[in-house]
């Protein structure tokens, strides 16, 4: 870490040539020459970016068989995505060197920062709570395919398994409501020092232990429970809810950011909201301003030229075979020195129907502040655009669901629309006069309708979740016609 701490666009540049070097043999090495390659700016301009749809006849080629397409090593694992926009599986390639060199790394580095921040820490006198995905694996021509934490679950070496909870075998099984009950008995016996998992599963499966134990609240039950690691969603509308739950001064909060396709940043000092990007995971990042975003058309940027506080699409470059992938990430750089991150949303989560560019950091913020003035507290939310309709504004329907409902609904949704407006310059111009954008329209969804909506689509459990902001209506019909059922329920 402190090589690339130093020397991070030198560390960048030669991972970027080794990766070009090991592929130069494979059907896209010799398609796009990389042997010749010799520069970044080479790179760019004979490599184009690309979505999954672009590589996913590779990818089905490699699925059924074939080897050395895109990366010289065999690749037998594909991480199953459902993606949050597309209801189509995506199955990105994990190289064994995606294994070792990025995920079971990221692991090792994420641990020795805790301990490296808090030498205190008692972590391995108990066992950490892993909450994976849907943990099942499917084989398929000889590949295999799965949660991406079904796979690291897999590949672990034998003796991983002591110090985590719950057993192997439980955190494999399929069926994710039977898993909850089965995690919930396993893992009250245990001494949990730490939790692993995405805060809106979590926080089910923390729910359901006090629900199990009677107890009033997570200390109680494992009282050495120091550090939550968390990922997947934004933390900060689930920050209070956490809070209440584990009343501990102390309790650290540390976040990373991984997918499918590669593990990309853990937070690296205690009580931070940012991560400190890992440049030698096998990964080469590029960047593609968003006001200039363009897709597969868009020109990106190395690190060299990054800028602060400027809104990046995030592509990737890996060591599972990945060339100049848009993973549909955006970020933004907190630091330069050393290269710190937020995560600020998804290329394709974002309402933009009016001009008012309304992406998921704003919505975030806003949120966070109508909550803070009214006392209210929020589990889930979707929002979309309401179209216009002859001399009609537009505006945006929000559907939230609360764990605890502002008193006056039409106060909040004044606060969220103010606050949305000081945040967003291109929000306020649409919402001058009520002439292109009207008020927000606010529903308070019925108890359970998002875990309900993510159970009729098949999406329990891991990193699904229901898209925060969407372009179209379709989510967000669906929802209304589903807590009209709940309803009358």
């Amino acid at each position: 870490m402190e090589l690339f701490l130093k020397y991070p666009i030198d560390v960048q540049k030669e991972l970027l040539f080794k990766l070009l070097v090991k592929a130069q043999h494979t059907e896209v090495g010799k398609k796009y020459d990389f042997k010749n390659i010799k520069s970044y700016k080479e790179f760019a301009s004979k490599i184009p970016i690309q979505q999954y749809e672009s590589i996913e006849p590779l990818i089905e080629r490699t699925r059924k068989g074939e080897q050395n397409v895109f990366w010289p090593t065999p690749i037998k694992w594909f991480a199953k995505s459902s993606g949050t926009t597309n209801s189509k599986s995506k199955f990105i390639p994990v190289s064994d060197e995606a294994l070792e060199d990025c995920h079971f790394k990221a692991g090792k580095d994420m641990l020795c920062l805790y301990f490296n921040n808090n030498e205190e820490a008692q972590l391995f006198t108990g066992k950490g709570l892993r909450l994976g995905g849907s943990s099942a694996v499917y084989e398929d021509n000889d590949t295999y395919f799965g949660d991406l934490s079904a796979i690291i679950i897999e590949n672990m070496p034998f003796w991983a398994d002591f110090s985590s909870a719950p057993k192997q075998e439980t955190a494999l099984m399929g069926e994710w409501e039977t898993k909850m009950h089965a995690i919930v008995e396993e893992t009250i016996k245990e001494d949990i020092t730490s939790l692993v998992g995405v805060p809106s599963w979590m926080l089910v499966l923390l729910h359901k232990v006090l629900e199990r134990t009677g107890k009033k609240h997570i200390l109680e039950v494992w009282p050495n429970l120091e550090v939550y690691f968390h990922g997947g969603v934004n933390f900060n509308p689930y920050r209070e809810q956490f809070k209440k739950l584990i009343p501990k001064k102390d309790f650290k909060y540390y976040e990373t950011y991984n997918a499918s396709e590669g593990f990309f940043a853990i937070q690296d000092v205690n009580n931070s909201t940012e991560m400190l990007l890992m440049l030698d995971y096998g990964i080469f990042y590029e960047f593609i301003p968003m006001d200039t975003f363009d897709g597969e058309h868009s020109i990106a940027i190395s690190l060299e030229d990054v800028k602060l506080h400027t809104n990046y699409a995030l592509v990737i470059t890996t060591n599972g075979g990945l060339w100049r992938y848009l993973i549909g990430d955006t970020i933004k750089f907190t630091s330069l020195n050393p290269h710190r991150i937020k995560i600020t949303g998804r290329t394709k989560h974002f309402i933009n129907v009016f001009g008012e560019e309304l992406i998921i950091e704003n919505a975030e913020e806003a949120l966070k502040q109508a909550c803070l003035k009214t006392n209210a507290e929020i589990i889930e939310y979707s929002a979309a655009p309401i179209f216009m309709n002859k001399n009609k504004s537009g505006g945006h329907e929000w559907m939230i669901e609360f764990k605890k409902q502002p008193e006056n609904i039409n106060y909040f949704s004044e606060l969220l629309d103010n606050a949305l407006k000081s945040i967003n310059s291109d929000y306020e111009a649409k919402r001058y006069n009520n002439m292109t954008l009207a008020m927000p329209i606010i529903h308070i969804a019925p108890k359970g309708l998002f875990y309900e909506w993510l159970k009729k689509n098949g999406k329990l459990g891991g990193q699904h979740k229901v898209p925060r902001l969407s372009n179209g209506r379709n989510i967000m019909d669906e929802l209304l016609i589903l807590s009209k059922k709940e309803t009358v329920v």
